[in-house]
């Protein structure tokens, strides 16, 4: 009778799962959501038509018009008609993208920068250094938003895209602030960081290394959703007229010159305000998908 020899051990234990990064695990969850995939390709289309017109169309802004064709509505000649100066409406709502898609993303990123700054400064040091911050984000947060922007952007007397990200970016950086505080507060007590701070390391490697990559993901799923609402903000500055001023092109101007002619050119309206409202809640439903993502309560 022969038996069976079972083979040496090798020494290596093959794992029955491997867990990945908290990123990981999201990517794994997102890739498999209609809603990630539909807001993506919306915002991959506003993002190239801001950053490549020329791809969508041969014409520049406010080219080629002629008063003549004020106003006329859709064709086979021109399929989103004419706006009020006889400009192609088609290339008019293309260009329209590129303000409020920078605006957008440029007020995020240094609102996110300042509130990282800020958050993690308050949250680590606490005592008078978090006191101080605490009061200036309350300051600026108890602000309203459209009353505070409209007192400061008719003080420049030419109201440009980076005037507009300055503005925007001194009003919209306390939410996020005030969730990185929270944050850090949260992590900083953790057993990872007292044995980094029990081998020596310094207060800028322990909050750079060790505190940061553990607070950021709220953050970072606030300043996703921030972007959609920075640019409705926008818009809804330059549709009262104290925002974006000729011969900019937004869709905000140009849903303020439409205004007055609804009723009886509704594709004025119709055209930028689908593709606003398209822009921004594909900021939203991709923060939220990504949100429940992140969050593992969620899943």
């Amino acid at each position: 009778m022969v038996e069976a020899i079972a083979a040496p051990p090798t020494g290596e234990v093959e794992p029955i799962s491997q867990r990945g990064s908290l990123w990981q695990d999201a990517w794994h969850q997102l890739r498999r959501r209609v809603t990630f995939w539909l807001s993506a390709l919306i915002l991959t289309v506003a993002v190239a038509m801001a950053v490549f017109p020329g791809l969508f169309t041969s014409l520049g802004p406010n080219e080629g018009c002629n008063v003549r064709r004020a106003r006329v509505r859709p064709s086979d000649a021109a399929i989103f008609g004419f706006d009020n100066q006889g400009c192609e409406y088609w290339s008019q709502v293309v260009y329209g993208a590129r303000p409020s898609i920078l605006i957008g993303l440029a007020v995020t990123v240094f609102s996110l920068l300042i509130a990282i700054v800020l958050g993690l400064l308050a949250g680590y040091y606490g005592g008078w250094v978090d006191g101080l911050i605490s009061r200036l984000t309350d300051i600026f947060f108890g602000i309203p938003f459209v009353l505070g922007a409209t007192v400061v952007l008719i003080a420049f007397p030419e109201r440009g895209i980076w005037a507009m990200t300055l503005v925007l970016v001194l009003l919209g950086w306390t939410t996020m602030t005030r969730i990185m505080r929270g944050q850090v507060l949260a992590v900083k007590d953790t057993d990872y960081v007292r044995a980094a701070r029990g081998l020596g390391a310094g207060d800028l490697r322990i909050m750079r290394k060790h505190i940061l990559p553990n607070a950021i993901a709220p953050v970072f799923i606030v300043a996703m959703l921030n972007v959609g609402n920075v640019i409705s903000g926008e818009a809804t500055l330059d549709y009262l007229g104290v925002g974006l001023q000729f011969p900019e092109v937004s869709w905000g101007l140009q849903l303020n010159v439409a205004r007055s002619f609804f009723f009886e050119f509704p594709h004025l309206l119709i055209f930028p305000g689908l593709f606003l409202t398209a822009t921004v809640l594909s900021f939203l439903m991709l923060g939220d998908v990504v949100r429940d993502a992140l969050d593992p309560k969620l899943r």
